[in-house]
């Protein structure tokens, strides 16, 4: 049953949904159960820090020390393993660690290995990049595309990697499902004879992390449609899955795919359905006002509460038309660079990395939570304009996203200048947890990479991510501790 605007308005009318609680773009004061990225007063404590709690007052872990080796500065009592790196480290089949890390989740292995599937973001064709995922036989979906997954065990201190799929292209985030696997997502448009490819792609593809052999052949899930994925995440309870397009021109879109009646997920059951089944839906907000909401970006308040309604998808498969395109002025919402989810407190936290000239707000990062009981999307972390990314100060451009065993959100940095990992409390602090030191500028032009895949083990105790550019997956250990609210 949809949730109608006169009933949003009513139900705003009792309870205060939709207020504007508290806060500005660039100087946010925190809300209600909101996370404000926004920076705080620093402890004086000697260092590198960043003015964004230091652990003084018992939020953080203190300032990042530099590191001698010149690829993560963590705070004291920290420390780091490389775990993969593009052109260095090699799978088992004897090929290089494919490059372009990004999306990645962690799973309990055999006799208490952690596995992991990490996407390659690699588009085109494979000529364009040093280091594409091996072509390895049976896992192949087209083999012009240079992307795919490795899957990693770790076990104590080996390391072993192989490819998961193959063929793919610009694998970007993705999410994983309550059964055990991953589904890996391509950020891309391109058709057959486009870019060199043979195939369409655009699609969605799971890949178990355990069994090699359900990875064979595989099968593009045509039913979660075919458009710039970014992310997805599962609903353990209802069973939607929700997806995030990264596009502009016009902005993308959030989209709920409901599974057809009766169906039951499980390993490998998405790959046995009809590339029509179910319902794909793109998603539409209203004020308490019962006023549509063009774009996210209108939001400028943590706080900020709108109603969501669904509106189905002409034409899933975008035969002729970009299924962006397929809607027309009032039919649905848009937000620009919608990138990572993740599924906790009961919902979907949804990041709007950053809206510029194509917005009618500009800022520096959002990050939205979908009650999917409610069907509300409240909004818990903007993020201002930052006026020198160069600086070692402010965040900006979140990307990737995880939620926190010690609470709060953990969260991927992929803007200007320098780039972090940063914590985000349920009470609106922000503090740095990682700061990523390897420039692959030059001393006077400097260039950092994006961070990517943040994810914690199944015990809670390592925190994995990865350096995108050239391709380096990181294990990082210390001494975590509750985030105080």
């Amino acid at each position: 049953m949809s949730l109608t605007r006169r009933d949003f308005a009513r139900k705003s009318a009792i309870t205060g949904a939709g207020v504007a609680l508290a806060g500005s773009v660039g100087a946010l004061a925190s809300a209600p159960n909101a996370l404000a990225a926004t920076e705080t007063e620093a402890s004086g404590a000697a260092g590198t820090g960043h003015g964004h709690g230091h652990g003084h007052d018992g939020v953080g872990y203190g300032p990042l020390l530099p590191d001698p080796d010149g690829i993560l500065a963590l705070p004291a009592g920290f420390s780091y393993r490389v775990i993969t790196y593009s052109g260095r480290t090699r799978l088992e089949s004897g090929e290089f660690t494919p490059s372009n890390h990004d999306g990645t989740s962690t799973f309990e292995g055999p006799r208490g290995a952690t596995l992991l599937v990490n996407n390659h973001e690699l588009a085109g064709p494979r000529t364009g990049w040093a280091h594409p995922v091996p072509l390895t036989e049976g896992l192949v979906y087209d083999p012009a595309a240079a992307g795919g997954c490795t899957v990693v065990e770790v076990r104590h201190d080996k390391v072993a990697e192989w490819v998961g799929i193959a063929g793919t292209a610009t694998n970007c985030a993705g999410g994983n499902t309550p059964w055990g696997t991953w589904l890996t997502c391509e950020e891309t448009e391109d058709k057959a004879g486009v870019n060199g490819m043979t195939k369409d792609h655009g699609y969605v593809f799971e890949v178990d992390p355990e069994d090699r052999r359900a990875n064979r052949n595989p099968k593009p899930l045509k039913a979660l449609g075919r458009y710039a994925h970014e992310a997805v995440v599962v609903d353990p309870k209802r069973g939607h899955l929700y997806l995030t397009e990264d596009a502009s021109n016009p902005n993308g879109l959030l989209y709920r795919w409901t599974p057809p009646a009766h169906f039951r997920h499980g390993r490998g059951r998405l790959r046995t359905l009809a590339d029509d089944a179910g319902t794909l839906q793109a998603f539409k907000c209203f004020d308490s006002g019962g006023v549509f909401v063009d774009d996210l970006a209108r939001a400028t308040k943590i706080g900020t509460v709108y109603g969501v309604d669904w509106a189905d998808v002409p034409d899933r498969d975008a035969r002729t038309t970009s299924v962006r395109k397929q809607f027309g002025a009032g039919q649905v919402t848009r937000a620009r660079k919608l990138e990572g989810m993740w599924w906790g407190d009961g919902g979907v936290y949804i990041v709007s990395s950053y809206a510029r000239a194509e917005s009618p707000v500009q800022h520096d990062g959002a990050v939205w939570f979908y009650d999917p009981a409610r069907r509300t999307l409240t909004l818990k972390v903007l993020i201002g304009v930052n006026p020198d990314p160069s600086a070692d100060g402010a965040f900006d451009g979140p990307d990737n996203i995880t939620v926190s065993p010690y609470g709060g959100l953990v969260i991927a940095e992929d803007g200007e200048g320098v780039q972090h990992l940063f914590g985000a409390t349920d009470s609106g602090r922000t503090y740095p947890i990682a700061r990523n030191e390897l420039n692959i500028g030059t001393a006077d032009d400097p260039e950092y990479s994006e961070f990517t895949g943040v994810t914690f083990s199944p015990d809670g105790r390592t925190l994995y991510a990865n350096i995108q550019t050239p391709g380096i997956m990181l294990a990082i250990t210390g001494p975590w501790k509750r985030q105080r609210p």
